[in-house]
């Protein structure tokens, strides 16, 4: 190269390199117990770390994006699980009651799996799928148990089926994660969805309602005694109730100055179910279901439901006398069972529930 190219050459700028790509590096696990439900990646990941999820379990507490099946062998013996053929879970969730009914089901048997949360189902599919259940021994659908009848024809299984369960109870993943709504433990938009592509958020049911409507929904729902002065309050509110913390703080304040601090949280408690169950049209959804149970049950097939409230009850509870003054169920119970006190200690999420069945005519 000659002298003037050479100093040609060393006079232009040097094109700038690229610059090595930098490792994300996992945030630290922050402590034996980080409080953020993100920070939880651990417990997020019981394939991984197994040892630490028996450890939370063991605590009485349920491990984060986990949901922990309750009165599961109460279920398998009431729908007599080892005898079916066919069977439905209409409350796919975590997958714990279907895994535990795959493993019942006689060799020929096969599970009807339904969930409208798009974002939880196919991880359970997926995990459960790892376990071994391929199709048709487990098929798997995303909608609500409103439309069993038609799903049931889509499948196939027109005649019917030996049993259908539903946990009625909203699964610890929703609650848990704070990006879905549902919690007040931490921070979140106040959404509430079980499908939250589909209707409106809370926040937004919030600012189309009236101060009779909520009040309204408050009592139907949860019967929430101080109702009015909470609807008054969230309505005068409006425009600045966006956020979970908000409606908790906003509802604290509505009540009466001198009410106890436990009866406060319980009302915050009271206005979130309510609030949820007119999002989703829960007890919408469960009439439709319980409306269908005795057509889509076979000769001697059983159906038992999980609830979790006086609502949700007493529309099972009503549904299943009906249906035996009817004639369209055989029997149906005489009592409802409960969780046992250790497997409240073990869960304390199960104290609620109450298990109702019926056996169809």
């Amino acid at each position: 190269m000659g002298a003037a190219a050479k100093m040609r050459s060393m006079s232009e700028p040097v094109p700038p390199q690229d610059p090595e790509p930098q490792r994300r590096r996992r945030p630290r696990y922050k402590g034996t117990h980080p409080r953020r439900f993100e920070e939880k990646y651990k417990e997020l990941d019981p394939a991984r770390y197994p040892e630490l999820v028996e450890h939370v379990r063991s605590r009485g507490q349920t491990p984060a994006g986990q949901h922990v099946p309750i009165l599961v062998d109460e279920a398998l013996a009431v729908l007599e699980v080892q005898r079916a053929l066919r069977g439905v879970d209409c409350t796919f969730g975590f997958g714990g009651h279907s895994e535990r009914f795959l493993r019942a089901l006689p060799v020929a048997g096969e599970l009807l799996a339904l969930d409208v949360d798009p974002l939880q189902l196919p991880r359970t599919e997926a995990r459960l799928r790892a376990l071994g259940f391929a199709e048709p021994r487990l098929r798997v659908r995303r909608t609500n148990f409103a439309a069993l009848g038609s799903v049931l024809h889509e499948v196939g299984w027109s005649d019917g089926v030996d049993f259908v369960f539903a946990d009625l109870g909203v699964s610890s993943m929703q609650i848990d994660d704070p990006a879905r709504g549902f919690t007040f433990k931490q921070d979140g938009p106040l959404d509430m969805r079980m499908n939250p592509s589909r209707g409106l958020s809370a926040a937004q049911w919030l600012e189309r309602a009236n101060e009779a409507q909520l009040a309204a929904v408050l009592v139907e729902n949860s019967d929430e005694p101080h109702a009015e002065r909470v609807a008054r309050a969230l309505t005068l509110r409006r425009g600045h109730v966006a956020t979970t913390l908000a409606l908790a703080e906003a509802v604290r304040a509505a009540l009466p100055p001198r009410l106890e601090a436990d009866e406060a949280e319980r009302s915050v408690r009271r206005v979130f179910q309510a609030l949820r169950i007119e999002v989703n049209d829960e007890f919408g959804v469960l009439d439709a279901l319980l409306r269908q149970l005795p057509d889509v049950l076979r000769s001697g097939g059983r159906a038992a439901l999980l609830t979790f409230h006086s609502g949700e009850d007493r529309r099972v509870k009503k549904a299943f006398e009906r249906g035996l003054a009817e004639g369209r169920y055989a029997a149906i119970c005489d009592e409802v069972a409960r969780p046992s006190p250790e497997e409240r200690r073990a869960n304390p999420r199960a104290a609620p529930a109450k298990l109702r069945w019926a056996r169809r005519a």
